[in-house]
Order: structure tokens, then sequence, then C-alpha cells
């Protein structure tokens, strides 16, 4: 049985991930997941992550029920490891977007079916498995490419795009104020398999990139932070003064966003974002990602 905690849960399986959702998209999928049942269960609020899950599994002819964490006993203090096994004797897989990776490892630890990540405090991987294909989809290949990151690097977003990038031989830099740098766990579990450049913002920073990606500067469970990190993020803006430097990059943001911290609406409303087209991915991405666990 497999579970999607980590990026690195699908390294030797990433490109043949991507390549079934690309090409479901694009010539059709059959009901691969008839009657198969998932189970999501949302700490955290979400568009994206809801629609595509539910949208997704309804394609390939499975049902998928959402949990509250309110709506059901673990809101009221029932442990994870009795949701995990209870859960497990109804569904056919579960979905969980944590708070806590901790919280993430007990539950796969204990569940009897496959757990997928839909995003907790350290990585996001169905965002970045999703990005990826967005990524192959606008430029013919991933191998060579060079992504620029700009904004929080602890977050998690950075921990999977740095695995991800360099899981598919692309190289990755991180622009992001000192303080705000990543781990050395997912710096070093990166440059283990590629390259991995981590720096203050710069002159020039973003000029030899194929693609621009940001984030929200203040994460779900970050708004006591909200005052000190706008301040500490100013000049950190992906503007079209950026976007001119890399001439062919084309920019991504997993949403939602919020227009003249991050990013200017001029950019991600603007001919080269592709923000649109990666948020569709998320669903034919979660797609090929449940058919890979569930075959």
């Amino acid at each position: 049985m497999k579970h999607l905690i980590s990026m690195m849960d699908v390294k030797g399986h990433l490109e043949e991930i991507i390549d079934d959702a690309i090409d479901m998209k694009k010539n059709g999928y059959e009901k691969a997941l008839k009657d198969k049942i998932l189970a999501m269960i949302f700490e955290k609020s979400s568009t994206r992550t809801r629609v595509s899950f539910e949208s997704g599994m309804e394609k390939l002819g499975g049902h998928a029920i959402f949990l509250g964490k309110n709506d059901i006993q673990l809101g009221r203090g029932e442990t994870i490891e009795d949701t995990a096994l209870v859960l497990s004797r109804y569904v056919d897989i579960i979905m969980y977007r944590a708070y806590s990776h901790k919280d993430m490892m007990e539950l796969a630890e204990h569940a009897t079916v496959p757990v997928i990540n839909g995003l907790d405090d350290e990585e996001h991987p169905c965002q970045v498995i999703a990005d990826l294909m967005t990524i192959k989809e606008a430029k013919g290949k991933l191998e060579g490419l060079h992504v620029v990151y700009f904004g929080d690097g602890k977050n998690n977003m950075a921990n999977s795009l740095m695995l991800g990038c360099t899981m598919a031989g692309m190289s990755i830099t991180i622009v992001s104020p000192k303080a705000y740098w990543p781990s050395d766990f997912y710096v070093n579990k990166a440059r283990e398999m590629g390259s991995v450049e981590i720096t203050e913002i710069k002159e020039g920073v973003a000029k030899d990139a194929d693609v621009i990606v940001t984030d929200t500067w203040v994460s779900m469970g970050d708004e006591k932070e909200k005052e000190k990190r706008l301040n500490d993020f100013k000049g950190y803006t992906v503007n079209e003064a950026i976007m001119a430097q890399a001439k062919d990059a084309i920019f991504m943001h997993c949403l939602p966003a919020y227009y003249g911290n991050e990013v200017t609406k001029e950019v991600a409303h603007g001919p080269r974002s592709v923000i649109f087209d990666e948020a569709e991915n998320r669903m034919w991405a979660q797609m090929a990602i449940m058919k890979w666990l569930l075959r």
C-alpha cells in the first residue's frame, strides 16, 4: 500500500503520474475508480482542494465525502489513530488537509487505505505535482528548466517545490529574506537530487528563469504574524519588472493571491500567467494520483 505524504513518495513515478494527468486532460478518461469512495478530512478551509478532489473522483466514477473537522468526532477529541482505523473500514482512500505534519504522519501510520496529503505545515505535494504538470504543458519538458520562487522559503510550497523540481531534473532558486530561508532538512534532501540556490533578493535574480513562482506571504496559521510578514517581505513582490528579467518565463501561483503583496494583478492576470491552468490541473493531477495509489 502506498501513501502520498511527501513529494519523496512519488520518486521514480513522478513523470508517470504527470503524463497520465496530461493524457486524461487531452484524450479523456475511463471510470477507473468506479464505486471507490474518497473521504476528505478538512482542518483548513479550501476552494481548490475540495472542488478538485470531489470533481476528479466523480469523473473517475467514484464518490467523495467531505468531512469538516467539526463534522466528525476528531473535532471533539477522538484520536487520530481511531479516526484512521474507523474511516479505513468505510472508504478506499483518505485525503487529509491538516495543520500539522505530525498529525498527517500519524493518520497514515494507522490507516489501512492510502492517505493523500492535501496540505500540511511542511508539504503540499498535490499542488506541486499539478504545478509540474502545468510547466510540462507550457514548456514541453521539465528536465533542464530553472524555477525561481519568491517569498516564504520556510513554507510548505517551497519545501515541496524544492523536492519536486530537483526530482524532475530542474534547478530551483529560492528568493527569500534570510529569516525565512528553508530548513536544512529540505534543502539537503533536494540537493541530493539536483541544484538548489537560496538567496535574498538581488539584481537580476530571475534573469535565467523559465518559471517564476510565488505564494502568499501569510499562510493559514500565520495570521498573528501578518503585519510583521508584510513588512519583512517588502521588495519581494513579483511585478512586471521582475518578469521583464526573464523574457520567456511563465508565472505561477497556487492561489489564493493577495494582489499588491506577493504579486501584482497585472502579472497574475497577464499574458505570461498560467495560474488558472494551474488551478484546473489540480483536478487532473489528483485524478492521476488517486489512480496511481489505488492501482
